[in-house]
C-alpha cells in the first residue's frame, strides 16, 4: 500500500500517472460490459435456435425435395472436401448419390445425409477413391473432419468460453479449498480451463507441447527508402541480422540454405537452432523454418514489393514460433520485459535506419555494399520444403 500511494502521489509524476490508471480503469470496465453484451446474446441465440431445433424434431414436417437438397448441400459443406464432386438426385425424400469421394470422408458423408431433417432414405452410389492423384475433382483441398464438439474446436464461442471460465474457476477454488494431490490436480486444470477461456488459445499453443511453430505469429510491415534489391540482398545476407535485431547474437551460414542461429532469451539465457531457407524468389519472397527438434521452433516469410518508382522497398513480414512453455513463456517472457513484438519494432527501425543511413545504433558506420553481399541471382525459385 505505502508503494501504491508514493507511485500515485508522487509530486512530479503523480498526476499523470492516477491520469494513467483511471483511463484503463474505464477502459476495463467498456471491455467488461461489451463483453457481458457478447456473451448474452450469444447464450440467448444459442438457447433459442437449440429450442426451434427440438420443436422440429418433434413434429413431422412436409419439406419439399428442393429444400431438402438445399439443406444437403449444406451438410456436404461441413464433412466434404469437395463437396461439387457429388452429384444429388431428391425424389419424395429418397436421395441418391453418386459422383467420387475420398475413402476417409465417406463414412461421415453418408451419416450426416442420414440426419438431415426430411431424408427418408439414402441410395450410395459413390465411388471411393484412397488418393486423389488420378482424380482432378478431388485435387486441392483439406480432408473434413466432420462437425466437432464446440469444446474441441480452435476458437471457442463466447458462450463456451463462459462456460469453460467458469469451470476453470469452480476448480480453482476446489483445489485451494482442498488441498493435497487432488486439490493441486484441481488448481492445476482449473487453471489451465481458465487460460484457455480467457486467451481462446488451443492448449497446445498455450503450452507449447505439440504447438509445432504457431504458439506465437508476428505480422509488421514497413517501408524502406532503398532499392528491392539492396534490400533483398541484405536480407538475404543473414549474417546481417546481429546488427539490427538485439537479440540474436551470431548467425552463421553454412551453404546457401542452411544457417546456424544463436539468440540470447530473457533473463540471460541463450538458445540455437539451425535454419533452412524454405522458399527463395530473387527480389520477391524469402523463407525460412527452423530444422526439426529445434530447442525454439520458428519460421518466417519476406515479401519485397518495389514502390515509389522502384526507389523504395516496402516489406511484408509474418513470423511465427513456439517459445519453451508456448504462450504462457511468452507471457512470462514479457513480465521479464522481454515482449518479443515490441523488439521486433525497434529491430525493424534499426533495420530501415541501417539500410537508408548505414548507421543502425549511432555507432555503426557501413557501406551500403558492405550490407548485402550475397548474390541472389544465382538462386532460382525453390519450392516449400
Amino acid at each position: 500500500m505505502g508503494a501504491g500511494l508514493m507511485y500515485l502521489a508522487d509530486p512530479r509524476s503523480g498526476r499523470r500517472r492516477r491520469a494513467v490508471a483511471q483511463d484503463k480503469a474505464r477502459h476495463v470496465v467498456h471491455e467488461t460490459g461489451d463483453a457481458a453484451g457478447v456473451v448474452v446474446r450469444d447464450l440467448a441465440h444459442r438457447s433459442r435456435g437449440y429450442v426451434f431445433e427440438t420443436l422440429s424434431r418433434m413434429r413431422r414436417e412436409e419439406v419439399d425435395d428442393r429444400t431438402i437438397e438445399a439443406r444437403i448441400r449444406s451438410a456436404l459443406g461441413r464433412v466434404c472436401s469437395h463437396p461439387h464432386s457429388i452429384q444429388l438426385v431428391v425424389e419424395q425424400g429418397r436421395v441418391q448419390l453418386s459422383g467420387v469421394v475420398l475413402k476417409p470422408e465417406h463414412p461421415r458423408i453418408i451419416s450426416r445425409l442420414m440426419r438431415v431433417r426430411g431424408v427418408l432414405d439414402v441410395t450410395d452410389n459413390l465411388q471411393v477413391f484412397k488418393h486423389s492423384d488420378k482424380h482432378p475433382e478431388l485435387q486441392g483441398g483439406a480432408i473434413r473432419l466432420g462437425d466437432r464438439p464446440e469444446f474441441l474446436q480452435h476458437n471457442w464461442s463466447p458462450a463456451a468460453r463462459f462456460v469453460a471460465g467458469l469451470g476453470g474457476a469452480s476448480l480453482l477454488t476446489w483445489g485451494i479449498r482442498g488441498g493435497g494431490l487432488g486439490g493441486m490436480a484441481s488448481v492445476f486444470l482449473g487453471s489451465l480451463l481458465t487460460l484457455r477461456s480467457i486467451t481462446n488459445i488451443e492448449l497446445k499453443r498455450l503450452t507449447g507441447i505439440g504447438g509445432g511453430r504457431l504458439a506465437i505469429e508476428i505480422h509488421k510491415n514497413i517501408t524502406v527508402h532503398a532499392p528491392v534489391k539492396e534490400v533483398f540482398g541484405f536480407w538475404r545476407a543473414m549474417e546481417n541480422f546481429p546488427r539490427f535485431m538485439s537479440h540474436v547474437e551470431e548467425v552463421r551460414t553454412s551453404g546457401e540454405d542452411r544457417s546456424h542461429w544463436r539468440v540470447r532469451g530473457p533473463a540471460g539465457t541463450v538458445f540455437e537452432w539451425d535454419a533452412i531457407v524454405t522458399r527463395l524468389i530473387p527480389y520477391q519472397v524469402l523463407a525460412w523454418k527452423s530444422v526439426e527438434s529445434s530447442t525454439v521452433e520458428n519460421a518466417g516469410i519476406i515479401h519485397f514489393e518495389s514502390c515509389n518508382n522502384s526507389r523504395s522497398t516496402r516489406l511484408d513480414i509474418r513470423m511465427s514460433y513456439n517459445p519453451p512453455a508456448g504462450a504462457l513463456g511468452h507471457a512470462f517472457a514479457r513480465l521479464l520485459g522481454a515482449d518479443p513484438k515490441k523488439q521486433m519494432d525497434d529491430d525493424l527501425m534499426r533495420l530501415k535506419s541501417l539500410v537508408e543511413t548505414g548507421k543502425a545504433t549511432g555507432h555503426e558506420t557501413v557501406s551500403r555494399e558492405q550490407l548485402s553481399p550475397s548474390t541472389p541471382e544465382r538462386s532460382g525459385p525453390r519450392p516449400v520444403h
